[in-house]
């Protein structure tokens, strides 16, 4: 039961799973999500604005999640876990239970949000 998990440590921290997100080597122009949905993160994000992005990145993960993030998501998990990275098996896990609704699937719209808002601030050639 998933209630359950939440006291036997099966379920990431946020800080962990951000960590994890950060080692799973996924590219926002490689997943095929919509960037004006995630910009809805990025913006928040970009303005140092934490409260506004934990409801940006809870809102909108599940969308984003839904049109084509999960796949992506969960062969980087799948690669993860197969190179021996730390809590790879207990994110995979989690997506298995709860699919976007929870901290790695949060934590990977995060770092998408943190690659967009590093390519607005690019200066341009």
């Amino acid at each position: 039961m998933r209630a359950d998990r939440c006291f036997d440590g099966a379920v990431l921290t946020a800080k962990r799973a951000v960590e994890l997100a950060a080692k799973l080597g996924i590219d926002v122009y490689e997943t095929e999500i919509c960037l004006p949905c995630l910009s809805i993160v990025a913006f928040p994000l970009d303005e140092g604005d934490e409260p506004k992005t934990r409801g940006a990145t809870v809102s909108m993960t599940p969308h984003l999640w839904a049109e084509g993030l999960e796949l992506p998501a969960r062969l980087a998990l799948e690669r993860a876990r197969a190179r021996g990275v730390k809590d790879a098996d207990l994110a995979l896990a989690d997506v298995e239970q709860a699919g976007a609704r929870t901290t790695i699937a949060r934590a990977i719209v995060r770092v998408l949000a943190l690659q967009l808002v590093a390519e607005m601030r690019a200066p341009l050639n």
